[in-house]
């Protein structure tokens, strides 16, 4: 498995499938809306295997100290094999000094990040997005 910056137009393609299979909903059912989020993210990973995208990742971060994993993705066929903790840890560089914050609002994803490293924080606030 290999986890590296999306590259090319096929790879966004390849990518912008993955929340549909994977029942992310509404808010990013839209390939137009999707390809902008990935523009518009300071940081996109695919993972891949044998050729085949069978993750994703975005981000936004200063590579210093912070960042925001809003969206990983990894194929249903594929979970518990590594892949979106691959992605995590290539997002998250090996600098130890680094923070990430994520809404983990999904069912089984705090226990996924919790192995990662990453502790419930009770200071962070959101502001739920109004269903497109």
């Amino acid at each position: 498995m290999q986890s590296r910056p999306i590259a090319t137009e096929q790879d966004v393609e390849a990518a912008t499938v993955l929340p549909h299979r994977t029942n992310w909903g509404k808010r990013v059912a839209d390939p137009v809306v999707f390809k902008e989020l990935v523009a518009r993210s300071q940081l996109a990973l695919v993972a891949e295997i044998d050729g085949q995208v069978v993750g994703f990742l975005r981000a936004l971060t200063d590579g210093i100290l912070s960042g925001c994993i809003p969206m990983v993705v990894v194929a249903g066929e594929r979970r518990g094999q590594g892949i979106g903790s691959a992605l995590v840890r290539t997002a998250m560089g090996e600098k130890p000094e680094i923070t990430g914050v994520l809404r983990a609002g999904r069912d089984g994803v705090s226990a996924f990040y919790e192995k990662l490293g990453f502790k419930p924080y009770e200071v962070a606030m959101e502001r739920p997005g109004q269903p497109s």
